[in-house]
């Protein structure tokens, strides 16, 4: 089916606790959740009206699309209503106007852009020089950030909960991503098929942090939202990709439910079947990977889920095991069979309870280029 989806970062789940909530400046924190929460239904009723958003032919990974020319950026300010583009505040190449959501945006678009075609060769989120557009201070305390299919949009948080969602650059990076897979892909918004999308956005959000900071698989803190949440919360971000189920553990938003394993996949209706809860278990499997490797995420366990999202491999509803499949041949294509990626890779799924069947796991990885 056509991918309308309002794609969010903080989960509905999550939102729906904070609604309960009664006393003194709580109660202010519910009635943004409770607003937040009609705001993104209606604008997914709204998309669901709309055409198919536009999308490009599959690109394989070493394809002459043509040297990138760098972000075409352009952040609005919508000044607490909702609407967008909003008022243009900062267009490509403009000083920075002292606005730090303003600014935040336009540095982590920057930030984006410049992982994909660094390390990828990606020219922007289609790979055609899409121009990244942003929208700051969405809605009047509005609790989440959200790709639409043609833009970002952040709002400011409520003050008690969430501070203003420009404040990570993962989270960016994660929306952003949401694109990338929109123009690739096109992986559908439920069930495991959904929640991979989830995991490829944590994916590359986390690794658009780490290129920006410079930081290794093992310095990296592989949390997505670190610093979205105000200091009243007991917690350090909305997931943790390598330890799943252990980002927060709050009197106010509860535990953090996600699970880190198969064993403990989560069956729902809710969530377009737990997109945001399930997608734990492929994150857990890259962060594996990525540390079983070493040295840089992005240079070798990232290429691999790049070349897997954008070689044609995948199917639009594409399960778990596919991908993980899919994965492990696109390591075994760049890195060679038996190499310390494929085993890697190999490693990871079968820390979730996803090992993928044909061929043992080395016991001696070869060396490679990337090791």
């Amino acid at each position: 089916m056509p991918d309308h989806v309002h794609h969010g970062i903080v989960p509905p789940y999550l939102l729906r606790r904070l609604t309960t909530l009664r006393s003194g400046s709580l109660a202010d924190v519910a009635r943004s959740a409770r607003a937040t929460l009609a705001l993104d239904r209606s604008l997914r009723e709204l998309r669901q009206g709309e055409p198919s958003p536009p999308a490009r032919p599959t690109m394989v990974p070493d394809a002459p699309a043509g040297a990138p020319t760098g972000p075409q950026r352009t952040v609005g300010d919508a000044q607490g209503k909702e609407v967008t583009p909003g008022v243009i505040r900062r267009t490509e190449g403009a000083p920075a106007v002292g606005d730090d959501a303003v600014d935040e945006a336009y540095d982590g678009l920057g930030a984006t852009y410049a992982l994909f075609a660094d390390v990828y060769g990606r020219d922007s989120i289609d790979g055609a020089g899409l121009p990244l557009n942003a929208t700051a201070h969405y809605g009047n305390k509005y609790d989440n950030a959200f790709w639409d299919g043609s833009q970002m949009v952040f709002g400011d948080g409520d003050g008690e909960i969430f501070n203003r969602f420009t404040a990570s650059v993962s989270v960016v990076g994660h929306e952003l991503a949401h694109g990338v897979t929109q123009y690739s892909a096109g992986l559908v918004y439920s069930g495991q098929t959904g929640a991979l999308n989830e995991s490829v956005s944590d994916v590359f959000g986390a690794l658009v942090e780490q290129y920006a900071a410079g930081q290794s698989a093992a310095d990296a803190s592989w949390l997505i939202g670190a610093g979205l949440f105000t200091p009243r919360v007991h917690g350090v971000a909305l997931r943790s990709m390598t330890a799943p189920g252990t980002a927060y553990d709050d009197a106010v938003l509860g535990k953090d439910p996600q699970p880190d394993h198969m064993s403990r996949f989560v069956t729902t209706q809710s969530d377009n079947g737990g997109v945001h809860i399930n997608s734990g278990i492929p994150n857990r499997a890259f962060a594996v990977a990525s540390l079983e490797v070493g040295g840089n995420a992005w240079e070798t366990i990232g290429q691999v889920w790049y070349d897997t999202l954008t070689n044609g491999s995948l199917t639009t509803r594409v399960r778990f095991a596919g991908f993980a499949t899919a994965t492990v041949k696109a390591a075994r294509a760049r890195y060679g069979n038996g190499s310390r990626p494929e085993h890697a890779v190999r490693t990871g799924w079968a820390t979730v309870g996803l090992p993928v069947r044909g061929v043992s796991l080395p016991r001696k990885p070869k060396a490679t280029a990337a090791d």
